[in-house]
């Protein structure tokens, strides 16, 4: 990965695993993803390899989000400020509670 995306990978790992450090690092589908008990719980999709307009975070089903009968599995990221950073780290916690 490159620029924005490759800086937007770092930063997430880095607060990934400081909010679950109970997640392992992986490469999943050539993208960084985290997984618990060897299923994937997070992952990054970096923009440029999609030739998308932007990146994308999200979650698997192994991811405790439920909220009632629909909810959000993953969020476009075009960069990440300390509003998106403290949201990203509220969900992976809930993800692995």
């Amino acid at each position: 990965m490159k620029g924005t995306d490759r800086a937007m990978a770092t930063r997430l790992h880095e607060l990934i695993t400081a909010a679950a450090p109970t997640l392992s690092p992986k490469t999943w589908y050539g993208m960084p993803a985290y997984a618990k008990d060897g299923k994937i719980v997070c992952f990054f999709q970096s923009a440029e390899k999609f030739d998308a307009r932007y990146a994308t975070f999200g979650f698997s089903d192994e991811a405790k989000l439920d909220q009632g009968v629909m909810w959000p599995t993953s969020w476009a990221l075009t960069g990440l400020t300390a509003v998106e950073e403290k949201k990203i780290v509220a969900l992976v916690k809930k993800a692995v509670r």
